[in-house]
C-alpha cells in the first residue's frame, strides 16, 4: 500500500471517531464540491461529509484509478475524471478541493479561481515564490476563498498549548524548538524529483511553521536552513534530514528539525514535537509524554484536561456559508507559504535571509 494511501486511512479513523459524536452541520444552501487529486490529506475532506447534509459530493479527479475507485466505494454518485481539465468543463461547482502533486496545484488553483469556486488546497500551495503570486492575485481578483489542508492548529495538544501562552504562565515565547520525524513508506516518482515536489521542507514545514506562529505569537523574520539526503539513493533529489533556523521578532531563537529517518519498528508513523520556552517557563507536547507544562510558579506536571478537537474543513465552511470568523485565516496560509519558501530557498544559498 502506497505512503500517502496508508496516512489518509490513518486520519480517516480519527476523524471518523470524532464525527461520530459530532451533530450534522447545516448550509444554508447546497454546495457542490469535486476533488482534484486524490493524494494527501484528502480525509480532512472527505470524512466530516458524513455530517454534512447540504454538502455534496459530484466529481472527482486523478490520473490513478485505483484511487478513484476508493474514493467512489464511499461515495459512489461521484463521477469520475482523468483530466481535471474536462471536470471543471463538464460539473457546475460552488467548491473544489485540490490535492495531487504538488507541482501541478498553482496552474489548478489558478484555473479554479478563475471559475470562482472557493478552494481547499493541499499543502504547499505553491513550490515558487512567482506561483505563489499568481495564486494570490487570482484569488484576490475573482473574490473566492481559499483555505489549505494544515489542519494541526484544530489539534486539541496544540490548541492547549496556545491556550498556555495566550494565559501568560510562559511568560515571553523566547525559544521554539519543533520536530516532525516520519517512516520512509513509498514514494512516488514525483516525490523525488524538486521540480515537481519543491523539496522537503515546504512540503512538511508548513504543518509547523504555521504551530510555531500560531502557538507562539510570535513572528519568523529570518530564516537559514541546512537540508540534503543521507544514504536511500532511490530517493533521487529528495531530502530526508532537513534542520532550520529562525530569528523570532522579539529576537528569539526558533529550530525545527524534519526527517524522514523513522524506523518501521516505531509504533506509530510519526514523531510531531513541539517545546516553547518563555521567560517564565516552559510548555511541551510529545506523543510520548502528553502536553506538559512547567512555570516560575510550579513544578513540572501534565496537563490533562485539554481542549476538544477542531475540523479545518468545518472552520472553512462555517467561515464561507455562516460567516463564522475563520481559526485559520488567508493572511496565515500565504505567510506561512512564503517562509517554509524562504526557508528552502536559504538552504539552497546557504545563507540567512529574510522570510
Amino acid at each position: 500500500m502506497r505512503h500517502l494511501t496508508r496516512r489518509a486511512w490513518i486520519e480517516g479513523v480519527a476523524l471518523a471517531a470524532q464525527a461520530a459524536s459530532e451533530p450534522a452541520v447545516r448550509l444554508p444552501q447546497r454546495v457542490r464540491l469535486a476533488i482534484i487529486g486524490l493524494e494527501g490529506h484528502t480525509s480532512e475532506i472527505l470524512e466530516p461529509m458524513n455530517y454534512l447534509p447540504d454538502l455534496e459530493l459530484v466529481a472527482i479527479q486523478d490520473p490513478n484509478p485505483t484511487l478513484m475507485d476508493e474514493v467512489r466505494a464511499k461515495h459512489p454518485a461521484a463521477r469520475a475524471y482523468r483530466d481535471w481539465r474536462e471536470l471543471l468543463d463538464h460539473e457546475k461547482l460552488e467548491m473544489v478541493g485540490i490535492c495531487g502533486t504538488n507541482g501541478e496545484r498553482p496552474e489548478i488553483l489558478v484555473a479554479c479561481a478563475q471559475r470562482k469556486l472557493h478552494i481547499v488546497a493541499e499543502k504547499p500551495l505553491a513550490i515558487t515564490g512567482a506561483d505563489l503570486e499568481r495564486i494570490k492575485r487570482s484569488v484576490a481578483e475573482n473574490g473566492v476563498r481559499l483555505t489549505m489542508l494544515i489542519s494541526m492548529r484544530f489539534e486539541s495538544q496544540y490548541r492547549a498549548l496556545k491556550q498556555i501562552v495566550d494565559s501568560g504562565a510562559i511568560g515571553e515565547v523566547a525559544q521554539i524548538a519543533a520536530q516532525k520525524s516520519y517512516k520512509l513508506g513509498d514514494r512516488p516518482d514525483w516525490m523525488l524529483h524538486r521540480s515537481s515536489f519543491g523539496g522537503t521542507i515546504p512540503y512538511i514545514a508548513v504543518h509547523m511553521v504555521d504551530l510555531m506562529r500560531w502557538t507562539s505569537g510570535r513572528e519568523l523574520i529570518e530564516t537559514i536552513s541546512v537540508q540534503g539526503r543521507v544514504g536511500f539513493p532511490s530517493l533521487r533529489e529528495m531530502e530526508n534530514t532537513t534542520a532550520t533556523i529562525f530569528r523570532l521578532d522579539n529576537g528569539g531563537t526558533a529550530a525545527l528539525h524534519l526527517d524522514y529517518l523513522r524506523p518501521d519498528t516505531a509504533p506509530t508513523w510519526g514523531d510531531d514535537r513541539l517545546r516553547l520556552a518563555g521567560t517564565r517557563g516552559v510548555a511541551e507536547y510529545q506523543a510520548a509524554t502528553g502536553v506538559t507544562l512547567m512555570t516560575d510558579k510550579h513544578p513540572p506536571r501534565l496537563i490533562t484536561e485539554l481542549p476538544p478537537n477542531g475540523s479545518l474543513f468545518l472552520d472553512f465552511l462555517n467561515s464561507v456559508y455562516n460567516h463564522s470568523p475563520a481559526v485559520l485565516d488567508l493572511r496565515d496560509i500565504y505567510r506561512v507559504n512564503e517562509i517554509v519558501l524562504a526557508a528552502r530557498d536559504a538552504g539552497d544559498r546557504r545563507q540567512m535571509i529574510r522570510t
